[in-house]
């Protein structure tokens, strides 16, 4: 019998995203629940752009500009990079899925670190193309080892950077020295949906590599330092040749009108982005804090996210965390089974998670 989907489109597993608060709510008849599981932005969303939403809604019946012509001027403006450069897309995910699309054919490969963003490997399989995966490095890629995987079928090198889901960055110097080992043929897809948090002085800033050789393209999202990842509205910065290459394959109304007008008033409302990196900042100090004392390794963020050593099995305490109401990412899926990621919430949540957390080590302590 003929297959209805490729062997490729068979093996793929659906995504799992981090549980509703609905869903836990009635799962465990319980009120209050907060998520600290899909690294959003506890502030909620920028007021400035819920206001520019509200004073479009009775503009519905009309279609989004196809080139989001306004928002394209005003990010231009604000990165200084040529309007050629930049590519919207329904959430970055869609960025990554029309990079793929357009530039790589069945046979390709691409190298990814591991663990990683889960998307890029579902993305290259979907494609009917390959993933070479390449172990991090004390928690961060390996971009020696990265550059030895390369081959003539290699046409991705994915670099997330900081990485989801340990929260660590390839520091500047060796980023530079990684471009002098990539072919001028692999393109380098940096995945910087974090960028934003970074406080590290030693960073590579993807914008200032998108005409550099080989290709470097920095894909990036408004959905966490602006809050609205409920809009799904994302970019990717290239050089001109690639975007209008890109641009032949995108849907022309892929990006809807509340996202676009939403997002020109986010970046216009510099207090509420100031808050929220203050927010995080203070938020991750505490958490480092509160775990020290508890004798917890952690990995150092330069996200709004941390990784949690929590000693046993991770699914477990995600589960025991529940009942508390509480909503944390368990990362058996990328392999770190006695690991737990916890987004930076507002100071009561943190403090709310770190007293379950508390009581629950009693317990795991004594076999529990």
């Amino acid at each position: 019998m003929r297959r209805l989907v490729s062997k490729d489109i068979e093996n793929l597993l659906p995504y799992v995203a981090g549980k509703p608060v609905e869903e836990v709510e009635k799962e465990y008849g319980i009120k209050d629940v907060i998520k600290l599981a899909s690294n959003e932005n506890p502030l909620g969303p920028s007021p400035k752009a819920v206001e520019a939403i509200i004073r479009t809604l009775s503009k519905l019946n009309r279609y989004p500009d196809a080139n989001t012509c306004r928002l394209k001027d005003l990010l231009s403006q604000r990165l200084k990079v040529h309007k050629e450069s930049i590519v919207f897309g329904n959430g970055s995910n869609e960025i990554f899925e029309l990079l793929v699309r357009t530039f790589m054919v069945p046979g390709d490969e691409a190298i990814i670190a591991h663990p990683t963003f889960l998307l890029y490997q579902k993305i290259v399989n979907s494609a009917g193309c390959h993933v070479v995966k390449v172990p991090l490095k004390n928690m961060t890629h390996d971009l020696l080892a990265m550059s030895q995987r390369i081959t003539p079928k290699t046409k991705f090198i994915f670099i997330n950077n900081p990485n989801n889901p340990t929260g660590t960055i390839v520091l500047k110097k060796d980023f530079e020295q990684f471009l002098k080992y990539v072919p001028e043929n692999v393109i380098i897809i940096l995945d910087e949906a974090y960028f934003e948090f970074v406080q590290h002085t030693d960073y590579p800033d993807g914008k200032e590599y998108i005409n550099s050789k080989p290709h470097v393209v920095s894909v990036r999202t408004f959905s966490k330092a602006y809050g609205l990842a409920g809009l799904r509205i994302g970019y990717g910065l290239m050089n001109p040749e690639l975007a209008n290459y890109v641009n032949r394959l995108r849907q022309p109304f892929n990006v809807n009108l509340l996202a676009q007008v939403g997002a020109e008033a986010a970046l216009e409302d510099e207090e509420f982005f100031r808050k929220t990196r203050e927010t995080i900042w203070e938020g991750l100090k505490f958490l480092y804090g509160e775990l020290d004392e508890m004798d917890f390794k952690y990995i150092p963020s330069q996200t709004n996210f941390l990784l949690i050593d929590v000693k046993r099995d991770g699914r477990q305490v995600s589960q025991d965390l529940l009942k508390s109401g509480i909503i944390v990412r368990s990362l058996k899926e990328h392999g770190l089974d006695n690991y737990i990621r916890v987004s930076v919430g507002l100071p009561q949540e943190n403090k709310r998670f770190i007293k379950a957390f508390r009581s629950y080590e009693s317990l795991w302590e004594n076999g529990s």
